[in-house]
């Protein structure tokens, strides 16, 4: 009999709709391909942002591809960001002259400096979907990220630039160059571990702090004990650069006010009371961009 009763339970909670776990949200992102001028085809998922809300370029690192950002994809598309995530040449499902692994290591027209033009195919598609590049964001992983910052020279007016992993040179894509150029915001990861990295990373943060400057855009830097690029990301990352995509530029702190003190003499005059140095003290010293 309890043998029974127990089959039965077990039956009814398999059965029940409101005890059954309940089915994941499916993405309702697309899969997509971008035709570049030279001739590659690259494979994308694209997923339109909701209204008023960016959209994010996903450019993944060196012998890597577009399903790296898995985890930051969803957490894009949780918080309404859109995101056109793809392959670039010679990695993933794209084609078009072979894979990256053949590509010249150096000079300034190898196919690792021509993935602007990947970039370039990204615009264009979003451009056609109505979308202007005031709501694009650029967002690079290791090579993705120098690939991110060498593409802010030819657009602009895309004026959120987020870089994961930086350094300066990764196959002869340079990140210092552009970044003496880029007015916008900015964003720069690095993990601490690697020092190397870290230094390069840092310094790419200077060049960019002055650049921008107080009347432009804003530097935002964080850091990682450990891990660098997608795995930094998706293990420390995620929340700090979708806050940072909702607020790129932050409201400038100013030092607080002292008011000035009065007294009253004996006489009935007032007399001001300068602030002492310890009231000095206490004023916040605010470093704008930072």
């Amino acid at each position: 009999m309890w043998k029974r009763f127990f089959v039965c339970v077990l039956v009814c909670m398999a059965t029940c709709p409101l005890l059954a776990a309940p089915a994941a949200k499916k993405s309702a992102a697309q899969p997509v391909t971008l035709s570049t001028q030279d001739g590659w085809a690259l494979l994308a998922m694209y997923l339109p942002a909701e209204p008023e809300q960016k959209t994010v370029i996903l450019l993944h690192d060196l012998n890597k591809n577009k399903e790296e950002f898995t985890s930051f994809r969803t957490a894009l598309e949780q918080a309404g960001f859109g995101y056109l995530a793809l392959d670039l040449r010679g990695h993933g499902q794209s084609v078009g002259g072979g894979e990256a692994k053949t590509f010249a290591r150096e000079g300034v027209d190898n196919q690792f400096n021509k993935m602007t033009r990947d970039v370039d195919a990204a615009v264009d598609f979003l451009q056609k979907k109505g979308i202007p590049q005031q709501e694009m964001v650029l967002l690079g992983a290791g090579l993705g990220a120098n690939v991110a910052a060498k593409s802010s020279t030819f657009w602009p007016e895309i004026e959120n630039l987020a870089l994961i992993s930086p350094t300066t040179n990764v196959r002869a894509v340079l990140a210092i160059p552009a970044m003496r150029l880029y007015k916008g915001n900015v964003l720069i990861a690095a993990g601490a571990a690697d020092k190397k990295m870290f230094l390069e990373a840092s310094v790419i943060r200077n060049v960019a702090y002055l650049t921008t400057g107080p009347e432009n855009g804003q530097v935002t830097f964080l850091t990682a004990y450990d891990l660098t690029s997608h795995e930094m990301l998706d293990k420390y990352l995620i929340p700090s650069v979708i806050q940072w995509l909702k607020t790129p530029k932050r409201p400038e702190l100013l030092p607080d006010e002292m008011p000035e003190e009065k007294e009253t003499s004996v006489g009935g005059k007032e007399i001001l009371v300068e602030p002492s140095s310890t009231e000095e003290a206490l004023q916040p010293s605010v470093l704008g961009g930072i």
